[in-house]
C-alpha cells in the first residue's frame, strides 16, 4: 500500500506496472483490494492505479457533506498528487461507476477511456432512497461485517455462493475491514447522487460496459440500455457472475479489459 496527501487528505492506493495509466475505483462497501486480480494480471502492460475512495481502506473520509462529485474531485486530486497529467483510462464498478460518471462529467479532458462495470446511470428512486436510509440506520447500530451480511445475497451470483466460497470469504473480509462512518457517508452519497443519464451522450472517449449476467443491482437489460446511450460503447456480459463480476469471473473480466485497452487508438 502507498499513501499520498491530496488537498490535505490521505489517499491510500496501489500502483503497479507502467504504460497507459488505468485507474480503477472500487465498489461499496469494499476497498482497493477488490482489484487485486486485475492489478496482478494487467501490470505487465499497463500502469494500474487502485485508490481507496474517501472513507474506505486507508483513505481519509469526507471533510464535508459526502457526494459522488466529492469522490470524483478526490480522484482528480489524487492524480494531481501523483503529477499524472496525461489522460487516463478510468474504470469503476458499482459505486466506483457512479464516481466515474461524475469524473467524466467534471473532468472530460482527463479521460482516455472509460470502463463502467456493474453500474447504472439512474439515480435512486423513492424506494431506493428509503432502502439507503434503512441501511444507514442499520449501520449505525451494527458492524461493517453485519452490513455485508445484509447485502451478500445480492452481491454475488448463486453460482459464486455455491461454487466459489473463497470469493465469498474475500468479499466478507474486505467489507468487514471498513469503517462504519465510511459506510454511512457512502450510503448518503449514493442516495443523493444525481441522474447520470443526461451526460451519457457527452461521453466522447472509447467506453466498455461490462457486467455479470446474474447481477440484480444492475441487470443486463440495464447494462444494455446504459451502453446504448454512449456513442460506440462496447458491451460484455459475463455468464455466471453477479454484481462483483471482477472477483467472480476475474480471468474473463480481465481479458475483456485487456482487449479493450489494447484496441484503443494511439494518443494524439
Amino acid at each position: 500500500m502507498n499513501t499520498r496527501t491530496a488537498s490535505g487528505r490521505t489517499v491510500a492506493y496501489d500502483d503497479a506496472g507502467s504504460g497507459l495509466p488505468l485507474v480503477v475505483l472500487h465498489a461499496f462497501p469494499l476497498c482497493r483490494e477488490m482489484w487485486t486480480p486485475q492489478v496482478d494480471a494487467l501490470r505487465d502492460n499497463f500502469r494500474v492505479l487502485a485508490p481507496d475512495l474517501p472513507g474506505f481502506g486507508g483513505s481519509s473520509g469526507f471533510a464535508g457533506a459526502p457526494s459522488m462529485d466529492g469522490m470524483a474531485d478526490a480522484v482528480a486530486e489524487f492524480l494531481d498528487a501523483l503529477d499524472l497529467r496525461e489522460p487516463v483510462a478510468l474504470g469503476g464498478l458499482s459505486m466506483g461507476g457512479y464516481v466515474a460518471f461524475a469524473f467524466a462529467r467534471k473532468y472530460p479532458g482527463r479521460l482516455r477511456a472509460l470502463i463502467l462495470a456493474d453500474t447504472r446511470a439512474e439515480p435512486d428512486d423513492e424506494t431506493g432512497k428509503a432502502n439507503r436510509d434503512r441501511m444507514i440506520a442499520f449501520a449505525r447500530e451494527h458492524t461493517a461485517a453485519d452490513v455485508i451480511e445484509q447485502m451478500m445475497p445480492k452481491m454475488v451470483s448463486g453460482e459464486t455462493q455455491s461454487q466459489r466460497p473463497a470469493v465469498v470469504a474475500e468479499v466478507r473480509r474486505l467489507a468487514g475491514m471498513q469503517s462504519v462512518d465510511g459506510i454511512i457517508a457512502a450510503l448518503k452519497a449514493m442516495r443523493d447522487r444525481p441522474d447520470a443519464g443526461p451526460g451519457l451522450g457527452q461521453i466522447a472517449v472509447p467506453t466498455l460496459v461490462i457486467a455479470g449476467a446474474e447481477d440484480t443491482f444492475a441487470p443486463p437489460t440495464m447494462t444494455q440500455s446504459l451502453a446504448a446511450r454512449i456513442r460506440g460503447a462496447r458491451v460484455v456480459i459475463l455468464p455466471g457472475a453477479g454484481h462483483l463480476s471482477n472477483l467472480e469471473k476475474p480471468a474473463e473480466f480481465t481479458a475483456a479489459v485487456r482487449e479493450f485497452l489494447a484496441g484503443l487508438p494511439l494518443a494524439a
